[in-house]
């Protein structure tokens, strides 16, 4: 029962690297290189992230990444210095040329005219013109991701102990798969347009339930594409007999709605598990609990405390995160009671048996309940008043007082 406590791409990567809770995203200032959406700041203590820290301690620290706002921005350039290498993908941003002009008709191919908005017309074309048009998987920023961390590894053994971070900002749309992906999950003698991308809105208001079906394929394909390349770079770690002393941790930052709930996109008031719900894999070098899960309710500021204390590295007093790594030896972290964060001006809370989402001020509270009602379908919010009331006052008592709210 992993969540992330910041929701999207940069809030999530603050909470990863930092081991602090960023949500609430107080005293926000917005970023010109950044989106305009609450958390979207640069790491403010670059001193006391855990690749920082591993550094401090004598590891070699590299971080491999097509993130257009990690690996790019002006936001993040202090951050890129706290490494001892730190390579940028060209793909998702194309730095030095232009990209390669795309045809209307490849273009068009994906882009249905549901999703051809001028944005997803720009952003796509950009996106083809630096890839390869879809034709060439070697040429996806997942491959260029993966192969560029897989060469990093010869370099990472000469100088061990190191900690290496790939970020692949794949699956992210625009999805280009190539054909033998689409294949495993469509009708192969589909020869329509491809949705390499969905609009943030209710699907009634600009789709069809049949183009809503074929996103799903893409998106699948594009996520089993991103598999096949991060495999190609775990095959490269376990030739070079890395997994007998290295500790692997896998983790995505959010979800993406693809007509659950009636949207499409990264909704911030639909706080469902199809969004905030991540995978959380840890694999211990001695095998420890292989296979096993945990229902511990996990977060993203658990990286660092994690990381760290499995390095044998003491963490700052700073992270705000619980070491997972008792759980390896059959033991567990101090309890925790409630999942809860945000994605900009809204949040969800959990419990075992309770899911609350709002927005901050609190209006438009929903809540369900996961023992009658597993998959939230029914929102019960008008029936247990006191019960919204008494979640709302835990996340406002645990992140320091009244969730902040930003208009535009």
């Amino acid at each position: 029962r992993a969540y992330p406590e910041a929701m999207a791409t940069v809030p999530a990567r603050r909470s990863i690297m930092s081991g602090r809770r960023i949500f609430p995203f107080r005293h926000y200032r917005r970023r010109p290189d950044l989106n305009s959406t609450p958390g979207w700041e640069p790491i403010a203590d670059l001193a006391n992230t855990f690749p920082a820290v591993l550094r401090r301690s004598g590891y070699w620290t590299a971080y491999v990444t097509d993130n257009p706002f990690l690996g790019f921005t002006r936001s993040f350039h202090g951050f890129r210095t706290t490494f001892d290498r730190f390579e940028k993908v060209r793909g998702q941003v194309w730095t030095g040329t232009a990209p390669a002009p795309v045809s209307e008709e490849t273009l068009h191919h994906w882009l249905p005219p549901d999703v051809r908005t001028p944005y997803a017309l720009k952003r796509v074309g950009n996106y083809l013109g630096s890839t390869g048009n879809g034709l060439d998987e070697t040429q996806s920023c997942a491959a260029r991701t993966y192969t560029a961390a897989a060469r990093m590894l010869d370099e990472a053994r000469m100088h061990e102990p190191f900690a290496l971070v790939v970020d692949s900002y794949d699956p992210h749309e625009p999805w280009t798969p190539a054909r033998r992906y689409l294949d495993l999950y469509g009708d192969p003698a589909y020869q329509g347009a491809e949705p390499a991308t969905a609009r943030y809105m209710r699907t009634r208001d600009y789709t069809s339930e049949r183009l809503v079906r074929r996103m799903r394929q893409v998106y699948s394909a594009e996520v089993t594409q991103t598999d096949h390349w991060l495999g190609v770079f775990l095959e490269r770690f376990h030739a070079l007999g890395l997994d007998q002393s290295t500790v692997i941790l896998l983790l995505s930052d959010h979800g993406f709605l693809l007509g659950e709930y009636g949207w499409t996109g990264k909704i911030a008031s639909m706080l469902h598990p199809e969004l905030i719900h991540v995978p959380f894999v840890i694999v211990d070098p001695a095998r420890r609990r292989a296979g096993q899960s945990s229902s511990y309710f996990a977060s993203t500021h658990d990286v660092g405390p994690t990381l760290l204390s499995m390095a044998g590295v003491l963490a700052p007093e700073t992270m705000q995160g619980v070491d997972l790594s008792p759980l390896l030896a059959g033991g567990r972290p101090p309890r925790r009671r409630y999942a809860y964060g945000g994605y900009a001006n809204d949040f969800y809370v959990r419990t075992d048996r309770w899911a609350m989402m709002s927005d901050n001020r609190p209006l438009g509270r929903k809540l369900f309940d996961l023992h009658r009602d597993p998959h939230e379908r029914r929102n019960v919010a008008r029936e247990h008043e006191h019960l919204l009331d008494e979640l709302y006052h835990v996340v406002v008592e645990r992140t320091g007082g009244r969730l902040p709210f930003y208009r535009d």
